[in-house]
Protein backbone atom coordinates (compact mmCIF):
# COMPACT_ATOMS: atom_id res chain seq x y z
CA UNK A 1 0.00 0.00 0.00
CA UNK A 2 2.74 2.45 0.93
CA UNK A 3 4.42 1.98 -2.48
CA UNK A 4 1.36 3.51 -4.18
CA UNK A 5 1.42 6.43 -1.73
CA UNK A 6 5.16 6.74 -2.29
CA UNK A 7 4.67 6.99 -6.07
CA UNK A 8 1.97 9.64 -5.64
CA UNK A 9 4.31 11.67 -3.40
CA UNK A 10 7.08 11.31 -6.00
CA UNK A 11 4.86 12.67 -8.78
CA UNK A 12 3.63 15.66 -6.78
CA UNK A 13 7.02 16.65 -5.33
CA UNK A 14 8.91 16.16 -8.59
CA UNK A 15 6.37 18.26 -10.50
CA UNK A 16 6.66 21.02 -7.91
CA UNK A 17 10.45 20.71 -8.07
CA UNK A 18 10.54 21.07 -11.85
CA UNK A 19 8.44 24.23 -11.68
CA UNK A 20 10.01 25.91 -8.65
CA UNK A 21 13.60 25.08 -9.57
CA UNK A 22 13.31 26.04 -13.25
CA UNK A 23 15.15 29.38 -12.73
CA UNK A 24 18.06 27.50 -11.11
CA UNK A 25 18.06 25.04 -14.01
CA UNK A 26 18.41 27.91 -16.47
CA UNK A 27 21.28 29.52 -14.52
CA UNK A 28 23.17 26.23 -14.25
CA UNK A 29 22.67 25.43 -17.92
CA UNK A 30 24.18 28.77 -18.93
CA UNK A 31 27.09 28.36 -16.48
CA UNK A 32 27.90 24.86 -17.75
CA UNK A 33 27.90 25.98 -21.39
CA UNK A 34 30.19 28.92 -20.61
CA UNK A 35 32.57 26.81 -18.52
CA UNK A 36 33.36 23.95 -20.91
CA UNK A 37 32.70 22.38 -24.28
CA UNK A 38 30.07 19.66 -24.53
CA UNK A 39 26.42 18.93 -23.77
CA UNK A 40 24.69 20.28 -20.67
CA UNK A 41 23.23 16.95 -19.64
CA UNK A 42 25.09 13.73 -18.99
CA UNK A 43 23.21 10.48 -19.68
CA UNK A 44 24.35 7.16 -18.26
CA UNK A 45 22.85 3.67 -18.33
CA UNK A 46 21.81 2.62 -14.83
CA UNK A 47 19.96 -0.27 -13.21
CA UNK A 48 16.37 0.45 -12.25
CA UNK A 49 13.60 -1.53 -10.55
CA UNK A 50 13.75 -5.27 -11.28
CA UNK A 51 17.17 -4.65 -12.89
CA UNK A 52 15.67 -2.90 -15.93
CA UNK A 53 18.01 -0.36 -17.49
CA UNK A 54 17.27 3.34 -17.92
CA UNK A 55 19.24 6.50 -18.68
CA UNK A 56 19.91 8.57 -15.58
CA UNK A 57 20.21 12.34 -16.11
CA UNK A 58 22.78 14.62 -14.51
CA UNK A 59 24.28 17.99 -15.24
CA UNK A 60 27.63 17.30 -16.89
CA UNK A 61 30.52 17.81 -14.46
CA UNK A 62 33.36 16.23 -16.41
CA UNK A 63 35.16 16.79 -19.69
CA UNK A 64 33.85 14.99 -22.76
CA UNK A 65 37.04 12.87 -23.01
CA UNK A 66 36.43 11.21 -19.60
CA UNK A 67 36.38 7.36 -19.69
CA UNK A 68 32.79 6.18 -19.93
CA UNK A 69 30.92 3.92 -17.50
CA UNK A 70 33.55 4.28 -14.78
CA UNK A 71 32.57 5.51 -11.30
CA UNK A 72 34.44 8.72 -10.50
CA UNK A 73 36.07 7.27 -7.39
CA UNK A 74 37.60 4.47 -9.51
CA UNK A 75 39.39 6.84 -11.88
CA UNK A 76 43.12 7.06 -11.21
CA UNK A 77 43.15 10.87 -11.17
CA UNK A 78 39.57 12.14 -11.41
CA UNK A 79 40.53 15.76 -10.74
CA UNK A 80 41.98 16.05 -14.23
CA UNK A 81 38.58 15.33 -15.76
CA UNK A 82 36.28 17.39 -13.52
CA UNK A 83 35.47 20.88 -14.85
CA UNK A 84 35.54 24.00 -12.70
CA UNK A 85 31.77 24.21 -12.74
CA UNK A 86 31.67 20.46 -12.15
CA UNK A 87 33.51 20.80 -8.84
CA UNK A 88 30.87 23.23 -7.61
CA UNK A 89 28.01 21.07 -8.86
CA UNK A 90 29.39 17.95 -7.18
CA UNK A 91 30.16 19.65 -3.89
CA UNK A 92 26.62 20.99 -3.67
CA UNK A 93 25.04 17.89 -5.31
CA UNK A 94 23.31 20.21 -7.80
CA UNK A 95 24.49 17.92 -10.61
CA UNK A 96 21.75 15.50 -9.48
CA UNK A 97 18.88 17.95 -10.10
CA UNK A 98 17.95 16.65 -13.60
CA UNK A 99 17.03 13.35 -11.96
CA UNK A 100 13.84 15.08 -10.87
CA UNK A 101 12.68 14.25 -14.40
CA UNK A 102 13.63 10.57 -13.91
CA UNK A 103 11.48 10.64 -10.78
CA UNK A 104 8.54 12.35 -12.49
CA UNK A 105 8.38 9.75 -15.29
CA UNK A 106 8.62 6.84 -12.85
CA UNK A 107 12.17 5.60 -13.50
CA UNK A 108 13.30 6.62 -10.03
CA UNK A 109 11.92 7.60 -6.63
CA UNK A 110 13.00 10.46 -4.38
CA UNK A 111 14.20 7.94 -1.77
CA UNK A 112 15.66 4.52 -2.56
CA UNK A 113 18.92 2.69 -3.28
CA UNK A 114 21.12 4.75 -5.59
CA UNK A 115 20.92 3.22 -9.09
CA UNK A 116 24.00 1.14 -9.89
CA UNK A 117 25.89 1.45 -13.15
CA UNK A 118 24.86 -1.27 -15.58
CA UNK A 119 28.33 -2.85 -15.25
CA UNK A 120 28.60 -2.77 -11.43
CA UNK A 121 27.87 -6.49 -11.36
CA UNK A 122 29.27 -6.99 -7.85
CA UNK A 123 26.99 -4.35 -6.33
CA UNK A 124 23.97 -5.62 -8.28
CA UNK A 125 24.64 -9.18 -7.08
CA UNK A 126 25.00 -8.06 -3.46
CA UNK A 127 21.73 -6.11 -3.65
CA UNK A 128 19.98 -9.23 -4.96
CA UNK A 129 20.63 -10.85 -1.57
CA UNK A 130 18.49 -8.20 0.13
CA UNK A 131 15.82 -7.52 -2.47
CA UNK A 132 17.25 -4.05 -3.06
CA UNK A 133 16.92 -4.41 -6.84
CA UNK A 134 13.16 -4.91 -6.50
CA UNK A 135 12.30 -1.34 -5.49
CA UNK A 136 12.66 1.89 -7.48
CA UNK A 137 16.15 3.41 -7.21
CA UNK A 138 16.34 6.78 -5.52
CA UNK A 139 17.80 10.24 -5.80
CA UNK A 140 19.12 9.60 -2.31
CA UNK A 141 18.83 6.81 0.21
CA UNK A 142 19.80 5.16 3.47
CA UNK A 143 23.31 4.27 2.26
CA UNK A 144 23.90 7.85 1.07
CA UNK A 145 23.40 9.28 4.55
CA UNK A 146 25.52 6.55 6.12
CA UNK A 147 28.71 6.80 4.13
CA UNK A 148 28.03 7.48 0.45
CA UNK A 149 31.17 6.83 -1.70
CA UNK A 150 33.20 5.68 1.29
CA UNK A 151 31.24 2.47 1.84
CA UNK A 152 32.50 -0.96 0.73
CA UNK A 153 30.04 -2.70 -1.59
CA UNK A 154 28.99 -5.25 1.04
CA UNK A 155 28.08 -2.56 3.55
CA UNK A 156 26.32 -0.42 0.95
CA UNK A 157 24.18 -3.38 -0.15
CA UNK A 158 23.30 -4.23 3.48
CA UNK A 159 22.18 -0.65 4.08
CA UNK A 160 20.08 -0.76 0.91
CA UNK A 161 18.58 -4.01 2.19
CA UNK A 162 17.82 -2.41 5.54
CA UNK A 163 15.96 0.37 3.72
CA UNK A 164 13.88 -2.18 1.79
CA UNK A 165 13.08 -4.06 4.99
CA UNK A 166 11.99 -0.92 6.82
CA UNK A 167 10.53 1.02 3.90
CA UNK A 168 7.88 3.44 5.17
CA UNK A 169 6.98 7.11 5.19
CA UNK A 170 9.02 7.60 8.37
CA UNK A 171 12.09 5.92 6.81
CA UNK A 172 11.79 8.17 3.74
CA UNK A 173 11.52 11.27 5.94
CA UNK A 174 14.68 10.24 7.84
CA UNK A 175 16.55 9.76 4.55
CA UNK A 176 15.29 13.07 3.15
CA UNK A 177 16.39 15.23 6.04
CA UNK A 178 19.53 13.16 6.57
CA UNK A 179 20.48 13.95 2.98
CA UNK A 180 20.16 17.67 3.59
CA UNK A 181 22.58 17.38 6.51
CA UNK A 182 25.00 15.24 4.45
CA UNK A 183 24.99 17.69 1.53
CA UNK A 184 25.69 20.66 3.82
CA UNK A 185 28.58 18.77 5.44
CA UNK A 186 29.74 17.14 2.14
CA UNK A 187 29.89 13.83 3.98
CA UNK A 188 31.24 10.74 2.27
CA UNK A 189 32.28 12.24 -1.07
CA UNK A 190 35.31 10.48 -2.53
CA UNK A 191 36.60 11.67 -5.91
CA UNK A 192 39.48 9.21 -6.16
CA UNK A 193 40.90 6.04 -4.70
CA UNK A 194 39.02 2.97 -3.51
CA UNK A 195 35.98 4.52 -1.93
CA UNK A 196 36.97 3.28 1.54
CA UNK A 197 38.37 6.40 3.12
CA UNK A 198 37.57 5.67 6.75
CA UNK A 199 36.60 2.86 9.09
CA UNK A 200 33.04 1.63 8.78
CA UNK A 201 32.48 0.53 12.37
CA UNK A 202 29.89 3.22 12.96
CA UNK A 203 28.12 2.20 9.75
CA UNK A 204 27.98 -1.42 10.87
CA UNK A 205 26.43 -0.26 14.12
CA UNK A 206 23.71 1.58 12.21
CA UNK A 207 22.83 -1.60 10.32
CA UNK A 208 22.05 -3.45 13.52
CA UNK A 209 19.72 -0.75 14.82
Amino acid sequence: MYMKVKRFIDIILSLIGLIVLSPIFIILIIAIKIDSRGPVLFKQKRVGINKLHFNILKFRTMRIDTPKDTPTHLLGNPEQYITKMGKFLRKTSLDELPQIWNIFVGQMSIIGPRPALWNQYDLIAERDKYGANDVPPGLTGWAQINGRDELPIEIKAKLDGEYVEKISLWMDIKCFFGTIVSVVKSDGVVEGGTGAKKEVASTKESISK
